[in-house]
C-alpha cells in the first residue's frame, strides 16, 4: 500500500465529520501526497510530508491515546493535518555542490520554500482545514501549537494550550518523536 492510500484509509476510517470528503478531494489536487516535510531535516523527500503525517497519526495513537479520554476521530484529524499548511509550500529547485572526486561543480537538486500563502505555521493548518470542515476548539489548539516553543515567541499562550487541551500536548509529543526519532534517516530529495 502507498503512503497515499494509507493515509486516505486511515482518514476515510476515523474521519466522518461534515466536510471531510471535500477537505480529502482538495488534498488530492494539491501536492499533500508528493511533498517533503521538510527542506532538509526530517522527511525532506518526495512523499515525506505524507509519510510524516502518518508517522505522527501512529505515534500519537499508540502511545497517547487513553480509550476512556480521547476521540479517535480528533487523533486522527489532529496528527493527519497538523502539517497541512507544507502543501503547496516546497519547490524543487537545484544548486551547485562540488563534487569531490572530480572536483567540479554539479547541479544537485534540493527542496526550497516557495510560500504561496505566508499565514505561520499552525494557524495556517488550522485555516485550511477549516476551509472545509469545522474544528473543535481542542483540535484547533492542537494543530495551532504542535510545534510548541519552536514556532515563536509567545509567552506562556502555548503553556496555557497544553493545560487546557491535553490533545495538544500529544500531538507535540508525537510530531517530536516523529520528527526527531523516528524520520532523521529520510532526508535525501531523491529517496523514495
Amino acid at each position: 500500500m502507498s503512503y497515499k492510500e494509507e493515509f486516505i484509509e486511515l482518514f476515510n476510517k476515523h474521519v466522518h465529520r461534515q466536510g471531510a470528503k471535500e477537505l480529502l478531494e482538495w488534498l488530492e489536487k494539491t501536492d499533500f501526497f508528493t511533498a517533503p516535510a521538510s527542506t532538509r531535516y526530517h522527511c525532506a523527500c518526495h512523499e515525506g510530508l505524507v509519510m510524516h503525517s502518518i508517522s505522527v497519526f501512529n505515534v500519537m495513537v499508540e502511545k497517547h491515546f487513553d480509550e476512556e479520554k480521547d476521540n479517535m476521530e480528533s487523533f486522527a484529524i489532529c496528527a493527519l493535518l497538523h502539517d497541512l499548511c507544507k502543501a503547496e509550500f516546497y519547490k524543487v529547485s537545484t544548486r551547485n555542490v562540488k563534487n569531490e572526486e572530480t572536483g567540479k561543480w554539479d547541479k544537485v537538486p534540493y527542496y526550497a520554500i516557495e510560500d504561496k500563502f505566508p499565514y505561520g505555521h499552525g494557524e495556517k493548518s488550522v485555516f485550511l482545514i477549516e476551509r472545509f470542515m469545522r474544528l473543535k476548539p481542542a483540535e484547533a489548539v492542537a494543530i495551532r501549537w504542535h510545534m510548541g516553543e519552536f514556532d515563536g515567541p509567545w509567552g506562556n499562550t502555548v503553556s496555557q494550550a497544553y493545560e487546557k487541551y491535553p490533545i495538544a500536548v500529544k500531538l507535540h509529543l508525537a510530531d517530536l518523536e516523529s520528527t526527531y526519532l523516528l524520520e532523521r534517516n529520510t532526508s535525501a530529495v531523491n529517496k523514495k
